[in-house]
């Protein structure tokens, strides 16, 4: 590889650790093809980006970034997930997928925010909810007071006509 050709490459991975709002630094042996492919799918799915990276080349580039805390873990096999958006969704994805590949597939750290996160760290943020499902429970709690009073406004109403109902339902039979 050309020195140009690094240093762009160290430029356009500074530009992503600058934007990442988590990234895990994972140790990968003795992966096959087929269960990395897996996995980058999920990625995909998921709005994570995963990359295989030369160590020198990522530490360079996480320098002046959040991604600097983490940078001494870039030694041997690494694979970066970065994370733009939700910074749960690379610990979900990535804890769920390793449940049954942990001597193949180990979590080193991960930084969220610009703080670093150890492997239980990341454990306990893969428990919290997503920020799709963050999103969900806020509507639901916004819209829970405004059905309630509908329901309200609308209880005498329905009350009457019920009264009425069952006088003429009275009178008829």
């Amino acid at each position: 590889m050309l020195k140009s050709e690094k240093e762009e490459m160290i430029k356009e991975l500074h530009e992503k650790f600058s934007r990442t709002k988590s990234a895990i630094v994972a140790e990968f042996s003795k992966v096959d093809v087929e269960t990395v492919t897996k996995l980058r799918k999920k990625f995909r799915e998921g709005g994570v980006e995963y990359k295989v990276i030369k160590n020198t080349l990522a530490r360079r580039a996480a320098q002046g970034t959040d991604v600097a805390v983490i940078a001494d873990d870039f030694t041997g096999p690494v694979a970066l997930c970065l994370s733009y958006g939700d910074v749960v969704a690379p610990a979900k994805i990535l804890t769920e997928f390793t449940k049954d590949l942990e001597d193949k597939i180990k979590i080193r750290t991960a930084v969220v925010d610009g703080r670093k996160v150890d492997v239980n760290g990341v454990k306990q943020l893969a428990k919290l909810p997503g920020l799709n499902e963050l999103r969900a429970q806020l509507l639901g709690m916004l819209n829970q007071p405004a059905g309630k009073l509908v329901r309200t406004i609308a209880a005498p109403g329905s009350q009457l006509a019920r009264v009425v109902q069952a006088h003429a339902d009275k009178s008829q039979g």
